[in-house]
């Protein structure tokens, strides 16, 4: 059976994180304030009441995390440019400090030998522009486009390619939805405009980088969808789960429309805020790849109970489960490329996984995650064999960093970070990584056999 070793020639091996779970500085050099600060000020909002400002001073220690990149040996790194550094109010001129700071990462990551991979919207707002509705405003997807222009003049030069959003699905049902990410709204299903404003966002700038010369992605959380049963009850809600969670992002994107969502009484210009022109718009774009982020499988039940939402989540039971309590389904990743590809066909471009990885309670040997993580690159490795296009793994995280809402509880690092000193330490699992790219470039020249599963 084919395993991790068998991943393509010139498979590109790297790391991701994000701004404001890492960077701090919240206050300097003339940055603005994001919803995320905004919403780490109300009580009880995170976990011990911790927040972004100092975070992993990634700001101030960029260097040193380059250097953890460099002996990594990993080809590419996903970061996040942080909306508020760049424009404080989200419009307007550019902030020249800003700018400066990620023109100075960059050229660090380049002399590294390490190709920046930049996201330009994971989840830090310019709080003025929630202040006027957020992404339930259409004019956010204007001012989205006039951004993703600001960082392209500075740093298109040396960066290749850009991925446009992070996860619009968790941010738009854990922030507009549920309310228990920023900006905290609890909409429940008035929060559909946020979906179609953030893919119209997409499509402008997308369509801005791809006429310059750029190639674009899209990251989103996917999950393969299974019914708990098959009764025809729990069929029809698994279906309706799926097409908001793994649907709602990806059919505008690659099949210039968006799903049947009439088990949630949804109209489909998503209660009037498709307007004419949008959807050709977002697909016309076009994409240079699919960023897919993966954690686990959602089982789903009939709901028990009328008037609600057209499904209800059911436990996995028999697998492992990370120190958040997500179940680990290493086989869940090569089934979902495998269902991409049968919905989207010839339609679906190269797969980079951008975001794959687990929090530990271990603090340096963390052996559960380099089964996480061992486990999870077969299953790719087996989705490549089957004939998915995969081009790149980019495990989350580089260091442990603040999880939301969940504070510094939940560690996803291949670094220990000691948040009280900022000292970097790596884990088992960062050697085990380092290990891997090494080995996997040598067996691809011919030089030596896969590295042992652990």
């Amino acid at each position: 059976m084919p395993n991790r070793g068998d991943l393509p020639a010139g498979f590109r091996w790297g790391v991701s994180t994000a701004a404001y779970q890492i960077e701090g500085a919240v206050a300097e050099d003339g940055r603005g304030p994001s919803v995320w600060d905004v919403f780490c000020e109300r009580p009880g909002a995170v976990k011990g009441g911790e927040s972004g400002r100092i975070a992993c001073d990634h700001y101030h220690r960029y260097g040193e995390d380059v250097e953890l990149m460099r002996g990594l040996g990993v080809d590419g790194y996903r970061f996040s440019i942080a909306w508020p550094r760049i424009q404080p109010t989200g419009s307007g001129p550019a902030n020249p400090a800003g700018l400066a700071f990620y023109d100075r990462l960059v050229d660090a990551l380049l002399a590294a030998g390490i190709t920046p991979l930049p996201t330009l919207f994971h989840w830090d707002l310019p709080q003025a522009l929630e202040d006027g509705g957020g992404w339930l405003a259409r004019d956010t997807a204007y001012r989205f486009a006039e951004y993703a222009e600001l960082a392209l003049d500075r740093l298109g030069d040396r960066v290749p390619a850009w991925i446009t959003l992070n996860e619009p699905f968790v941010h738009m049902v854990f922030g507009y939805a549920l309310g228990i990410h920023a900006p905290g709204r609890a909409l429940m299903l008035d929060a559909l405009p946020a979906a179609h404003h953030q893919l119209l966002g997409h499509g402008l700038a997308a369509g801005l980088l791809r006429e310059r010369g750029h190639q674009v992605l899209i990251a989103n959380n996917f999950t393969p969808v299974r019914p708990a049963s098959e009764a025809p009850a729990d069929v029809a809600a698994a279906e309706a789960y799926d097409a908001l969670h793994n649907r709602l992002f990806t059919d505008p994107l690659l099949r210039g429309r968006y799903p049947d969502l009439s088990a949630y009484g949804v109209t489909p210009d998503l209660g009037g805020s498709v307007r004419p022109g949008d959807l050709e718009l977002i697909a016309a774009a076009g994409l240079d790849g699919l960023g897919v982020n993966y954690y686990n499988p959602t089982r789903i039940a009939a709901p028990t109970e009328p008037g609600g939402l057209p499904f209800a989540e059911a436990e996995i039971d028999g697998v492992p489960r990370t120190a958040f309590g997500w179940p680990v389904v290493p086989d869940g990743l090569r089934e979902l490329l495998l269902g991409l590809r049968t919905r989207y066909g010839n339609a679906l471009p190269p797969i980079t996984i951008t975001e794959n990885g687990c929090s530990t309670d271990a603090t340096l040997d963390d052996g559960f995650r380099i089964d996480y993580l061992a486990t999870h690159l077969d299953a790719l490795a087996q989705a490549h064999a089957q004939g998915i296009d995969v081009r790149g793994y980019y495990t989350w995280s580089l260091i442990d960093n603040v999880e939301w809402a969940e504070g510094t509880s939940q560690r996803f690092g291949l670094v220990h970070v000691d948040f009280d000193t900022q000292r970097r330490t790596p884990k088992a699992s960062y050697a085990w990584y380092r290990d891997l790219i090494a080995t996997h470039r040598a067996r691809q020249r011919g030089w030596a056999a896969g590295p042992r599963r652990p």
